[in-house]
């Protein structure tokens, strides 16, 4: 049994043929994926899945740091009114990315302070997108009377990343198939992460692990990421998807 963290397997990539997709995750134990919103336009389409697969499906939402739009506070106010409806696991995903968009830091910071002080007052984890902007990240997380629990996914950090993050907060580390690209040494921090705090992810359609690298991603390759982070850690693959789907259902309360 695995379960995918981090999916978004509502976007238009897989309009053609979602529903072999979701059949493929089932075959390849995935029983449980989590969908994170990343602007208002992800709702509907979350919901119209979610509607399709209740039973594996769970949706998170929030306003990602390169999504931020034209108007930014209503953006804000539209994901707090939705999230302040229930029915969602976690607020996600938000944060901060200076990689892809460095103009608009000042915005992020606050969208981010804002998102994060709503997790903590609907006591819901959250979901952490960091991309090149692990200091202001923390800096934001620093000045919060209130850190609630969550994940950086999509982690490709080291050990020392991993514990300066602990010093802010008790939070979980999502791995996905960039973890199996050569060029990633994220594995090194597996130790200084421990297993209690790992969690499997996809980021599908985006990050397909080897041997699918640069081929659209799905929620069934989760379990080449979970088998590869297995044989490096010298463990069955079935430990590693038992520690995993237990740490996402004790983080998520699913």
């Amino acid at each position: 049994m695995l379960i995918d963290t981090h999916t978004h397997v509502y976007l238009p990539e897989f309009d053609a043929d979602r529903e072999e997709v979701m059949q493929r995750a089932l075959d390849a134990g995935v029983t449980r994926m989590i969908l994170p919103a990343v602007d208002p336009s992800s709702l509907p389409l979350m919901d119209a899945v979610k509607e399709r697969w209740s039973s594996c499906v769970h949706l998170a939402a929030g306003l990602h740091p390169t999504d931020l739009g034209t108007d930014m506070k209503a953006n804000l106010d539209l994901m707090e009114s939705s999230l302040s409806q229930g029915g969602y696991v976690a607020v996600g995903e938000i944060g901060m990315d200076l990689y892809w968009d460095s103009s608009r830091l000042d915005e992020q910071m606050q969208a981010f302070d804002r998102q994060m002080r709503l997790a903590a007052e609907l006591g819901l984890p959250v979901i952490i997108h960091c991309r090149e902007a692990l200091d202001p990240t923390l800096e934001v997380i620093s000045g919060l009377p209130d850190v609630p629990q969550g994940v950086f996914h999509s982690f490709s950090g080291t050990a020392a990343d991993v514990d300066r993050i602990r010093r802010y907060g008790d939070f979980y580390f999502g791995l996905n198939g960039v973890a199996t690209f050569k060029n990633c040494h994220v594995i090194d921090a597996i130790p200084e992460i421990t297993l209690d705090r790992l969690l499997l992810e996809t980021d599908a359609p985006y990050l397909a692990p080897v041997p699918h690298r640069g081929k659209r991603n799905e929620p069934a390759h989760v379990a080449l990421t979970c088998a590869h982070i297995a044989r490096t850690q010298s463990l069955p693959a079935q430990h590693i998807a038992e520690i995993t789907t237990r740490n996402a259902t004790t983080l998520f309360r699913l």
